[in-house]
């Protein structure tokens, strides 16, 4: 899961293997601990055993989706201030202030480069935390 221990640790939330296997090399090799999960349900457990220091998360996902996975990390008295990147194939205006509603700090539109995903781990998980 973690092939590293450098850095900071990095949760990837995401139904597709392919997106979380490429987060994870793109981050590993840059690097930063990586944990995986594949839902919101899966994701919140390792949230509060891992405390991680950013949170990727799919926004079109089966059972608890990135909206709702979103808005249930920004209600934890622990973890409510991690910051959460959405990730979605849908780059509308619609799904980006939902997104924000949620309280996302941050909307990545996939499919992601290895240079864009590093670039919001720089400004976001080495950024100052704030209370929510």
């Amino acid at each position: 899961m973690g092939t590293t221990q450098a850095g900071p640790e990095i949760l990837v939330i995401d139904d597709s293997s392919t997106i979380r296997r490429s987060a994870e090399i793109f981050l590993s090799q840059a690097g930063y601990s990586v944990l995986l999960a594949e839902d919101g349900f899966e994701a919140l457990g390792k949230i509060l055993e891992y405390r991680p220091s950013l949170i990727f998360c799919d926004i079109l996902m089966p059972r608890l989706d990135g909206f709702q996975t979103c808005s249930l990390i920004r209600r934890s008295p622990d973890c409510g201030h991690t910051p959460v990147i959405l990730l979605s194939s849908r780059d509308g205006l619609f799904d980006r202030a939902r997104g924000m509603l949620a309280g996302a700090t941050a909307y990545l539109t996939k499919p992601f480069t290895k240079d864009s995903l590093l670039q919001a781990v720089r400004e976001h998980a080495l950024a100052p935390r704030a209370s929510v």
